[in-house]
């Protein structure tokens, strides 16, 4: 869900009956990225050798694509996958009687 509040806009997930809330701003370049595509993680697979055999989708793990330039940012977290010290905004969310709340 997308909510404009104040003079932000927030994106609000729900992931295995957590809420999370981030503000609608990519770390790379500003772009929109709670709009993005919602997908999971995407884990290199690899055989005895440590050799790559392909790639796998990790349904444990959910991202947030941002349309703009492809940057995935974990839901759970907020942190892009390969650089920790890049994430998103978080913001603070929280649910009572079917109501969701955010606070600024």
């Amino acid at each position: 869900m997308i909510v404009d509040v104040a003079e932000k806009t927030v994106g609000i997930f729900r992931v295995e009956g957590q809420l999370y809330a981030y503000e609608n701003t990519c770390a790379h370049q500003g772009g929109p990225v709670c709009q993005g595509a919602v997908i999971p993680r995407v884990r290199e697979r690899l055989d005895e050798a440590q050799a790559t055999v392909g790639f796998a989708f990790d349904e444990a793990e959910m991202h947030i694509v941002c349309p703009w330039h492809g940057f995935e940012y974990s839901i759970v977290t907020g942190r892009h996958p390969g650089k920790a010290d890049i994430s998103l905004m978080p913001i603070q969310v929280s649910e009572q009687d079917g109501v969701v709340y955010v606070a600024l």
